[in-house]
C-alpha cells in the first residue's frame, strides 16, 4: 500500500522515479480504508530534502499511510521557500485538536545550544506534552531524541570532544525487540552530531532501556518500557550523499572538518561514498510502523487518551 501525500509535493516525483508507490489525495479519497495518520515535525533547515528522506523510509510497508507535515510557528525556515511551507506544512495550532497514530520529531542544527535558548523550545515542549495523550507512538531523531529525553525524563546532554560524523556499526542489545525484527546482531547508522545524551542517566532511569549502542557511537537507540517513545541518536534517513554534502559545506566554510569515518572508500573524500545503511533504516521504520503503531493503536483515534 502507498504513502498518501499532497498532489503537488516535490517528493512525489522523486519517490515515483524510485518506483515507490505514492498515492495522491485525489486517488485516496476513492478508497474506503483508514490509513495510519503520521505527523512529521520537521525541524531541519532543508525541509524538502528531509521530508523526502523520511517518506522514503516510511514507504516499505503494505500499510497505507497519511502523512501530515508540520513546522514550528515560532521559528521560520530560511532554507525552504515560503510557498512550499504555505502549501504543504501545517502548524501545531492547526492540528492540536487531532489525534495521530505516530509522530516523528526530526533532528535540528541547534544541538550545541542549551535547550532553553532554542527559539522554538517552548513550542516544542508544548507539542511533546500534547503527544502524550494524542499520539500513540513517537519516534525522536538525533537532536529531537536528545530534546525528548531531556523533556520527558530529565536526561542531560554532553558535548563530545569533536563532531561524530560517519557511518558506524552499532550492536543490538535487545535482539528480541520487535523493533529489530529481521535484523542481524548489528546495524549501520549515519551520525552527524556534536553532543550525546548522558548514558548513566539513561541506564539508571527505570522507565528507559538502552536498545543498541557501540564504543564509537555510544548510546544509539533508547526506548521507553511501553513502546510509546523511541529515541534514535543518528540519521537513518540520510541519503547516500548527505554526509558528503555536509562535509563539503563545512570545508567551504573554512571549518576544516574531519573526514566522516567509514564512509568514503579509503577515507578519501574524492571517492564516491558507500551506502550500507538503507536496508537497516527501511527495516527499522517498517517495524516501528507495523509493531508499535499499526498493531497496537486504537482503530478510533479518539480513544487514544484512554490508552496513554
Amino acid at each position: 500500500m502507498p504513502i498518501k501525500i499532497s498532489n503537488d509535493l516535490p517528493a512525489r516525483a522523486i519517490l515515483e522515479n524510485e518506483h515507490i508507490f505514492v498515492m495522491t489525495e485525489t486517488r485516496a479519497l476513492q478508497q474506503d480504508i483508514r490509513p495510519l495518520k503520521i505527523l512529521i515535525l520537521n525541524l531541519m533547515p532543508n525541509k524538502i530534502e528531509t521530508e523526502t528522506q523520511l517518506l522514503r523510509c516510511l514507504s516499505n510497508t503494505p500499510l497505507q499511510i497519511e502523512v501530515t507535515l508540520m513546522q514550528t510557528s515560532t521559528h521560520k525556515a530560511k532554507n525552504t521557500s515560503p510557498e512550499h511551507l504555505l502549501n504543504f506544512y501545517t502548524t501545531f495550532e492547526e492540528i492540536k485538536n487531532q489525534q495521530f497514530d505516530g509522530l516523528i520529531i526530526t533532528g535540528a542544527p541547534v544541538e550545541q545550544m542549551p535547550y532553553e535558548e532554542v527559539t522554538y523550545w517552548n513550542e516544542l515542549c508544548e507539542i511533546m506534552e500534547w503527544s502524550k495523550e494524542n499520539v500513540f507512538s513517537t519516534l525522536h531523531i538525533c537532536w529531537g531524541a536528545q530534546a525528548g529525553l531531556y523533556y520527558h525524563y530529565g536526561i542531560e546532554k554532553e558535548l563530545l570532544p569533536q563532531k561524530l560524523s560517519g557511518i558506524f556499526k552499532v550492536d543490538i542489545l535487545t535482539e528480541k525487540s520487535r523493533l529489530f525484527h529481521g535484523m542481524d546482531d548489528y546495524l549501520y547508522v549515519p551520525q552527524s552530531r556534536y553532543t550525546a545524551s548522558n548514558r548513566d542517566q539513561i541506564a539508571n532511569h527505570p522507565d528507559l532501556r538502552i536498545m543498541s549502542e557501540s564504543d564509537e557511537v555510544g548510546v544509539h537507540l533508547v526506548g521507553d518500557n511501553h513502546g510509546r517513545q523511541f529515541f534514535i541518536m543518528g540519521h537513518h534517513e540520510y541519503d547516500r550523499e548527505t554526509l558528503a554534502n555536509e562535509y563539503n559545506r563545512d570545508v567551504a566554510r573554512g571549518i576544516n572538518p574531519k573526514v566522516p569515518l567509514h564512509y568514503f572508500p579509503d577515507d578519501n573524500p574524492a571517492n564516491p561514498p558507500y551506502a550500507r545503511w538503507h536496508v537497516y533504516a527501511s527495516t527499522l521504520f517498517t517495524n516501528w510502523l507495523n509493531y508499535f503503531v499499526y498493531q497496537t493503536t486504537p482503530y478510533e483515534l479518539k480513544d487514544l487518551k484512554g490508552n496513554k
